[in-house]
């Protein structure tokens, strides 16, 4: 069984055969997904692919990219939003939320700002965020010391070992995905294979950084379990192994996903994500109300 942490599935790349993608991934062996919005104006797609899917959850914010045309307005929208689907047993987190240094059009500032409120909407209803971190890592760990969220994903991690290292102390982990499947990728691999197993989640990326073997093609999740064995050869280790390790990982610094997953029938995972459900509320710090059933390189 694999999770994708991390996959755009309501990008219009998908709206042609969007059905048939989660059926080939659920045949692969992909049983969770987590879909993060990146504006207002895709929260209700995000929620809707991850409803397309059995194990499907989804993440709600405003990525960087998109901050050029968003309002002053959407930190409402969005700590609206977020207060209604509390209620969603799919509804994992804050995301995709963080700062991109790379494109030099965008501005820092602005940037910084749409940042910073969603980190506060995250501390205030005790959620974990899903973050973009290209170029920008140790600006985003500045504002984690400040804010301290509950955690979460540090998403398409390509930072250095210290930072990584930063990063996990304050209760994440880092995403990795089609961008380690390439020999040329050594910093990427170093850290796949010198951090600690319990410090990796995988992620696709979808449509985004496609695999080695699709380089320049559209990425899907259907791609997880070939990507997760390059990481299993990278580490020597099974398959098995890798795979009861992420997935618990995913558990763990997403709490709320073991909720999506009960879902899934005929998998076992509704006794084994419950029982990590319960091991994570029963943590010091963790909400004592429980989950009650109810509510997008640009990625």
């Amino acid at each position: 069984m694999w999770i994708d942490t991390h996959c755009h599935l309501d990008a219009g790349e998908f709206d042609a055969d969007r059905n048939t993608i989660i059926a080939d991934a659920q045949a692969a062996g992909v049983h969770g997904l987590v879909v993060p919005a990146v504006e207002c104006a895709t929260f209700d797609a995000a929620r809707a692919a991850a409803c397309a899917m059995p194990g499907g959850a989804y993440a709600l914010g405003i990525h960087p990219l998109y901050t050029p045309r968003a309002t002053d307005e959407d930190i409402a929208i969005l700590r609206r939003a977020v207060e209604r689907a509390m209620g969603d047993p799919r509804f994992v987190g804050i995301g995709e939320i963080g700062l991109d240094f790379f494109v030099k059009t965008l501005d820092p500032e602005r940037q910084q700002f749409f940042y910073v409120e969603q980190l506060k909407i995250a501390r205030d209803f005790d959620l974990p965020v899903i973050l973009h971190v290209r170029r920008s890592q140790d600006a985003l760990l500045k504002q984690l010391r400040i804010f301290t969220p509950r955690g979460g994903i540090a998403h398409a991690f390509n930072g250095s070992r210290q930072q990584a290292d930063m990063f996990t102390e304050r209760g994440f982990c880092l995403g990795f995905g089609g961008q380690m499947t390439f020999d040329r990728a050594l910093q990427i691999r170093r850290l796949a294979v010198d951090l600690p197993l319990d410090a990796l989640v995988l992620e696709t990326d979808a449509p985004d950084i496609a695999p080695e073997w699709r380089y320049k093609q559209r990425n899907s999740p259907v791609e997880l379990p070939r990507i997760a064995h390059v990481l299993a050869e990278l580490r020597g280790m099974t398959l098995d192994a890798l795979s009861q390790a992420t997935c618990a990982n995913a558990w763990r610094v997403l709490p709320r996903l073991a909720g999506a997953m009960a879902m899934v029938p005929g998998t076992g995972i509704e006794s084994e994500s419950l029982l990590s459900a319960r091991s994570l509320s029963d943590a010091p710090g963790a909400p004592t109300s429980p989950i009650s059933p109810s509510q997008s390189g640009s990625h």
